[in-house]
């Protein structure tokens, strides 16, 4: 199957409509016609779609990177929804699952894939990154092995919310944090606070969380956060914050996470990070 593009088949009576992007931000509800449903697919109505920071970086930039969008496309891919139809060979899923999307479609071919590491497949077509249509759609058609049944606790938006909660649950597996583990994380957005949340339930026992932005720390300090410094966007503050850092942290910093991305995030988590410890870009 694909979501390549427009092609394919209206799948059944009602008319499918999806946000495209169009240009610079530009968003216009348009027909999207899907594929057919394939033996192995599944057909899923949205019920909630997150927005990431690549989906407003091709909102406004009509590129994310080295992405770069040359046709109208269909934005999306923190999302979930209730599978509404079932390819022939489905046994995994029935009608009216609540159902998280997993939105990268692997070759299952290379050597990647068949050692476990899809993630990095080359041929990786991934929801809402050109040229690959996304979730931003009343319907879409999906592998029935890439759609995970929601427990009844888990509400469809906390089912969008798995696709960037497994980004930090990753990152602390990579960085191995236990209760043994002393944690900065610098950048209070999105993917800071699911790695705060990732953190904690990984054990770690002290986390303290660094952003330039005093309402996310706020936010931060809410939802758990032991500490939250304030810093700046200036370089040359590296050596004082790292002193306020140590201070919040009343220990050594055994783990830091980036995620920012600038010089500075990186400059700043090398050199809290205490000696024989990781960091995690």
């Amino acid at each position: 199957m694909s979501h390549d593009g427009e092609e394919g088949k209206d799948a059944g009576d009602e008319e499918n409509l999806a946000a495209w992007l169009l240009g610079v931000k530009t968003l216009k509800i348009q027909p999207y016609a899907l594929p057919s449903l394939g033996p192995h697919d599944v057909k899923v109505r949205m019920k909630a779609v997150g927005i990431c920071g690549s989906d407003v970086h091709h909102f406004k930039h009509m590129r994310c990177a080295n992405f770069i969008v040359k046709k109208p496309m269909v934005l999306g891919h923190e999302c979930a929804g209730i599978v509404e139809e079932t390819g022939s060979e489905v046994r995994s899923l029935q009608v009216g699952d609540r159902v998280a999307l997993e939105p990268g479609i692997s070759c299952r071919k290379c050597h990647l894939c068949k050692e476990g590491r899809y993630n990095l497949c080359r041929q990786m077509k991934f929801f809402g990154s050109p040229p690959t249509n996304g979730a931003l759609a009343n319907l879409v058609m999906h592998p029935a092995s890439l759609c995970f049944k929601l427990p009844d606790n888990i509400s469809l938006e906390e089912g969008a919310m798995c696709e960037p909660l497994s980004v930090g649950v990753h990152a602390c597996r990579r960085a191995e944090v236990s209760p043994h583990t002393n944690v900065l994380i610098i950048g209070a957005g999105p993917i800071g606070l699911v790695t705060m949340l990732a953190a904690r339930a990984f054990g770690a026992p002290r986390i303290v969380l660094a952003d330039v932005d005093d309402r996310r720390l706020s936010f931060a300090k809410n939802l758990g956060a032991d500490e939250t410094i304030l810093v700046s966007t200036n370089i040359q503050d590296v050596g004082e914050e790292i002193v306020k850092i140590e201070k919040a942290m009343c220990a050594n910093v055994d783990v830091s996470f980036d995620c920012v991305g600038f010089t500075k995030t990186m400059s700043t988590a090398l050199t809290a990070t205490c000696a024989g410890g990781k960091v995690v870009l």
